[in-house]
């Protein structure tokens, strides 16, 4: 089976109905990204910061895949497939694809706030401040916050080095490591590009770009993968 990448960003997940990060005004829900989505916000309001990604959550888990995630997921009929993805839902792996990389985290988890290797599943929604990890300190959400080192992007790197085919979706390929990721693709491998704004970060080699939403251009391009 050919070896398909895809990387994923914030724009698959809007359409199911998460906000980004990085919309217009510069804020996250309304928040400065400084005051919730840092070491030092943790530090400063540890309180604020769990109350901010403890809404985050309730809303990844009301929100359902959408028809770009489900999509993905039946490229595994005749691929292996790897999914890379910037977003800490857990969309990819509620669609049915098997194998998912977050780069920055899954919210669906917790972890230690002293050693992020330790990790653990969330009973519902909320993480309390009285929570701690088996070393005694607070569990916070399993995101990588800004500052903070990405643990799974030599991981990824290694993976598209080896890929065979690429896909890039909804990511305006402008956080960085993650954006680089695509300079270790082969500059024989053909690539696809889906979304209504295609990034102008210069690609080697064939490029295919699909200038459309995820959930109108995803499911197209699969279609055209499984029959070709």
């Amino acid at each position: 089976m050919e070896k398909l990448v895809v990387l994923t960003g914030a724009g698959i997940s809007a359409e199911s109905g998460l906000k980004t990060f990085r919309d217009s005004d510069g804020l996250w829900e309304g928040y400065n990204i400084e005051d919730v989505a840092t070491p030092e916000a943790w530090q400063r309001n540890p309180a604020l910061v769990q109350e901010f990604y403890n809404e985050r959550r309730k809303s990844v888990l009301e929100a359902k895949p959408n028809t770009a995630h489900f999509a993905l997921a039946r490229l595994e009929e005749k691929y292996e497939v790897t999914i890379i993805t910037q977003n800490i839902d857990d969309l990819h792996e509620r669609a049915g694809s098997t194998n998912v990389i977050h780069l920055h985290g899954i919210i669906t988890r917790s972890q230690s706030s002293i050693n992020p290797e330790l990790t653990y599943p969330i009973n519902g929604w909320q993480i309390g401040m009285d929570e701690v990890c088996e070393l005694g300190s607070p569990l916070r959400a399993h995101v990588v916050w800004f500052g903070e080192a990405v643990p799974m992007i030599e991981t990824a790197a290694r993976i598209c080095s080896r890929a065979e085919l690429f896909i890039l979706v909804g990511t305006s390929l402008a956080v960085y490591p993650a954006a680089g990721l695509i300079n270790y693709v082969g500059p024989r491998v053909p690539k696809y590009i889906v979304d209504p704004k295609i990034p102008e970060a210069s690609v080697r080699g064939p490029v295919m770009k699909i200038q459309e939403k995820a959930t109108i251009g995803v499911p197209e391009l699969v279609d055209r993968l499984l029959n070709k």
